[in-house]
This record gives structure tokens, C-alpha cells and sequence, in this order.
């Protein structure tokens, strides 16, 4: 086994260990409302559920250079809503394109040939290829790492005001997952898809 000091270590190094070993990570493709009603969409991997009641999701943003926030978490403060994508097998390529830094003046959406359709609770508009979308109103954003002037990063944690489900995957109540074929995030350039499911019963305490 191999101990490693993350305090001896730089942000990138301790960065590497991290999308190493935290995996398959979930994948939130988010459009925010920016000035202009430019729609902004980028991918984001520390991404995951934080509440159930009520539903809430939480997500971390790294900062710019300088401390700046990115886009994302500037028209999420600035607007007061996001909405939030589940990234599946058919739209990875162009979830992918939007991961280019473009400037705030430019959509994503435009140049990755991705549909913009209106939402039902917030003014940020949805995503028409996403069999998923969860359309949120924020609750809070955490300053993280770095510095108390200069943070590292952003924590956003938005509650879901409305979900959006496509009828092909949904049922009783549920998400077919096996339908869905989400996309997990794994390290460097590399994504994962579905593969075997395995299913477990949550044993009982005493149970022989």
C-alpha cells in the first residue's frame, strides 16, 4: 500500500487521486440563464443527491484563475434558478462539446446542436435531448478550499421544483435505468456505460 500526505501534495495531484478513486461519478450537464438570455450548459462530475425532502441536489464547481466564478455558478446566483441534465449514452458527444470554454456571450447549445425548450417552474430553459431534467431553484452557494479572499471552489445546492421524465423510461414511479443508460464519469477522458447490475437485499441486524 502506498501512504500519501494530501497536505504534501499539490491541488492537481490530490485532484488526480480523487477523480481516481471517487468513480463512476454521476454526470450533471446544467444550463443556467446568463446576461443577454444567453444559455449557458457545461458537464459537471462532483455532482450528486443531498436531500430527499425536499429533493435536492448539490454540485462542485472549481473557480477560474483569479477566484473568478465560472458561468454557471455566476447566472445561478445572479438568476436564482438551473436546471440540471441527466447525461445518457445518446447525448455524451455533445454534452462532451460543451465542456469548451466559451465565452459567457456564447452558447454552448448553439454549437454542440443541442435543442433549448422551455421549462415548466424556472425561466432557465431546458435541454429538449435529455430523457431527464430537473429544473431547480437555489438554495445556497458554499465558497470551498483556497483561501477565506480567494476560494477554490463553489458549492451550489439547488432544491428541484419540477422533474421532467421522458414516458420511455418512466414507470410506477420510477426511472428504468436500464433504458436510460446513464453515463458515469471516470478519470482523464474517460466515461463508463451501463453494464452488469447486480441486485442486493440490505440485510437486517441479527439476521442469520
Amino acid at each position: 500500500m502506498v501512504d500519501i500526505n494530501p497536505q504534501n501534495q499539490s491541488a492537481k495531484e490530490n485532484y488526480k487521486l480523487l477523480i481516481g478513486s471517487v468513480l463512476p461519478r454521476p454526470i450533471a450537464f446544467i444550463t443556467t440563464l446568463g446576461q443577454n438570455n444567453i444559455v449557458n450548459a457545461a458537464p459537471f462530475s462532483f455532482y450528486n443527491v443531498v436531500c430527499p425532502d425536499p429533493p435536492m441536489l448539490g454540485i462542485s464547481c472549481s473557480r477560474l484563475e483569479g477566484g473568478r466564478m465560472k458561468d454557471t455558478i455566476r447566472n445561478a446566483k445572479e438568476n436564482g434558478t438551473f436546471v440540471v441534465h441527466v447525461v445518457d449514452h445518446e447525448n455524451l458527444k455533445q454534452v462532451n462539446e460543451c465542456s469548451i470554454n466559451y465565452p459567457p456571450d456564447q452558447s454552448e447549445v448553439n454549437y454542440a446542436g443541442l435543442t433549448l425548450t422551455k421549462s415548466f417552474s424556472v425561466d432557465t430553459p431546458s435541454i429538449k435531448e435529455a430523457k431527464i431534467s430537473m429544473e431547480c431553484k437555489v438554495k445556497q452557494i458554499i465558497p470551498l478550499g483556497g483561501t477565506q479572499d480567494t476560494p477554490s471552489n463553489d458549492f451550489l445546492i439547488g432544491e428541484i421544483v419540477h422533474f421532467k421524465v421522458d414516458d420511455s423510461i418512466y414507470y410506477d414511479g420510477k426511472i428504468d435505468t436500464e433504458k436510460l443508460q446513464p453515463i458515469g464519469r471516470l478519470a482523464g477522458t474517460n466515461y463508463s456505460y451501463l453494464g452488469d447490475i447486480v441486485s442486493m437485499s440490505r440485510p437486517t441486524y441479527g439476521q442469520n
